[in-house]
């Protein structure tokens, strides 16, 4: 289906807003009216400039408080839609947006109302344009798509039809089934947006929190079956009014949005996409480092081993259990400190998920690499994170440990056994970009997310994981757009015992996070734990939460540049990540970050 995007929805200036949606291969725009009035281009010279991109303009927008006025208003009214009509012939759009009054002067009158719009269609009919009517979710008497219909339907005119919006029809409760009513042919346009579920006042909700398809709480999809159940045949138009993506650079946020279209159709069987591949576990994270020392000696005191160093890369394998961290300390390593740069993920068919990946927009990575070396894909995260997609120990496929060679060092197990999750931090503005993208690329399944309070404001936390949580990562981004301060990168290391690897990890010259004494006079009353549990936890610096599955027990090493690792022990089926304690932990890395500058 042909996609296309409202000017309103991307940063920067009209001409900036064109060559994003553009890049981002959308087939339309909308132009938004303040777009083009504070554009030092013509309307000509904005059709020209759309032509070149290979985009049309499919709708103009928006013209309000129209219709049910006195007939002096409506006067008036009629004599703006001349100038803007004649407007919309030099920009090359055929196709008006008329939302329902707001207007103090509009009364309740929905004969007035279609034989006003049926006179405005008359005029835009001789101008070779068509009306779309919208009910505007917060319209003074006009505020739900199927009383919109009605008038439309009442007015009965060629040139007028009706405009769908998922934001307007699905912020109020409405029930979409209804759409199928309305003969497709008079659906002139459908806009899409998505949004979180919030209890707040529409207007502002609308005004500030859309979000695209796939990133919000709403059921868009479905809303998108019963438009289509219709005959609807137009183009699938995103129209998202968001602060963030205002701020954020055009380009990015228009493939963000593009990849929420093509999720959206597949959804729906309207987008022949390759099939997702569900990683099936984490085959290594590898971090980047200017200064490999303080990195080998905490991988040292948590039982890893350095087992294998790349042939022709400054790259080495550590390893315990199923564990595998890789540390790269070549010469485009970035010199800001220890940073988690690439995941490996174990799949099926790394072929077929990268296949999937490009399908949807995601970077593909050129990788240097010599020719015996094994061929990996990888496609960058939103964060700029590298993903591989990778087979580890399968005789059918190539395994990417190959291009190691043995060290010959011993392994001396400290009771870790695989990679239990990773924590990302993502930009401010990538923050529902990212869970759309592990979920639609990687074929994750989203959390709900989780707001944490930090001593410095909020944090948000989605996790994304599969089936049976062999992949689990929790994607966080701070409230403030400049946080990135212990926000940081973490590796959360499974063990059976966490108590035994954390005195081990002590004891061979580790430095465990210091919990403050008052979380454990907390938790001795919010819990009753075993005898000498408690003092055991303390000493250690071991957190505990417990949901109605099981228990979780997890400390924390002191930070290295950006990454630091957490212990994880996980009773009984335990399926959070110890939120209720991420208070406690940021709060002792602020404190320590303090006292030590790091």
């Amino acid at each position: 289906m042909r996609t296309s995007i409202a000017t309103v929805s991307l940063s920067g200036s009209l001409t900036e807003k064109l060559a994003a949606a553009a890049g981002a291969g959308f087939d339309g725009v909308e132009i938004f009216e303040n777009d083009l009035l504070a554009s030092p281009l013509t309307p000509e010279e904005v059709r020209a400039r759309c032509a070149d991109l290979g985009l049309t303009v499919e709708l103009f927008q928006p013209m309000r408080d129209i219709e049910a006025v006195p007939e002096d208003e409506f006067a008036r009214n009629l004599r703006r839609a001349r100038h803007k009509f004649e407007l919309m012939r030099r920009l090359g759009a055929d196709t008006v947006l008329v939302c329902s009054s707001v207007s103090p002067l509009a009364v309740d009158d929905d004969a007035l109302a279609a034989e006003q719009l049926s006179r405005l269609a008359d005029l835009a009919r001789d101008s070779g344009v068509r009306v779309a009517y919208e009910a505007l979710a917060w319209g003074r008497h006009v505020s739900t798509y199927d009383h919109a219909w009605r008038i439309v339907e009442s007015a009965d005119h060629p040139a007028l039809g009706t405009c769908l919006d998922s934001f307007h029809i699905l912020s109020r409760g409405s029930d979409p089934k209804g759409i199928e009513d309305i003969p497709g042919e008079k659906i002139f346009f459908l806009q899409l947006a998505d949004a979180p579920l919030l209890a707040m006042d529409v207007l502002q909700w609308s005004r500030h929190y859309r979000c695209f398809p796939g990133q919000g709480g709403f059921d868009v999809a479905g809303l998108l079956r019963h438009v289509l159940a219709t005959g609807y045949d137009g183009p699938l138009s995103l129209e998202v009014f968001n602060d963030v993506f205002r701020q954020a650079e055009a380009g990015p946020t228009a493939v963000d949005a593009r990849r929420s279209l093509l999720v959206l159709q597949e959804a729906v069987g309207r987008a022949p996409l390759p099939e997702p591949v569900v990683p099936t576990g984490v085959a290594f994270a590898e971090l980047v480092t200017p200064d490999a020392e303080p990195l080998t000696a905490l991988l040292g005191a948590l039982g890893f081993t350095r087992t294998a160093r790349h042939r022709g890369k400054p790259v080495a394998l550590w390893e315990q259990g199923d564990a595998r961290i890789l540390v790269n300390t070549g010469p485009a390593v970035r010199r800001d400190g220890t940073q988690l740069a690439a995941i490996g993920l174990e799949s099926p068919d790394p072929a077929a998920a990268a296949r999937r990946a490009e399908a949807l927009l995601a970077p593909v990575l050129p990788r240097r690499r010599a020719p015996e070396d094994v061929p990996l894909d990888a496609v960058a995260a939103p964060d700029g994170t590298e993903l591989f997609f990778c087979a580890t120990g399968r005789p059918d496929l190539p395994d990417w440990r190959a291009d190691f060679e043995d060290t010959g060092e011993e392994s001396a197990p400290a009771g870790i056994r695989r990679i239990d999750h990773l924590a990302l931090t993502q930009p401010w503005h990538h923050f529902d970009e990212a869970a759309l993208f592990h979920r639609g690329v990687l074929g994750l399944h989203g959390q709900e997310s989780v707001d944490v309070a930090d001593p410095y404001g909020l944090l948000r936390s989605r996790a994304v994981t599969n089936t049976d949580g062999s992949v689990r990562i929790a994607l966080t981004v701070g409230a403030a757009p400049t946080d990135d301060t212990v926000h940081a990168q973490h590796i959360a290391l499974a063990t059976d015992d966490v108590v035994a690897a954390a005195r081990r990890f002590r004891d061979t010259g580790g430095s465990l996070l210091p919990v403050p004494a008052n979380y454990y006079d907390d938790l001795a009353a919010r819990f009753e734990l075993p005898d000498g549990a408690l003092e055991t936890y303390r000493d250690l610096g071991i957190l505990y939460d417990r949901d109605a599955h099981g228990g979780f027990l997890h400390c924390y090493t002191r930070t290295v540049g950006r990454v630091f690792f957490e212990l994880v022990q996980r009773d009984d089926g335990y399926r959070g990540y110890g939120a209720a304690n991420a208070p406690v932990r940021l709060a002792a890395q602020h404190t320590v970050r303090a006292f030590t500058g790091g």
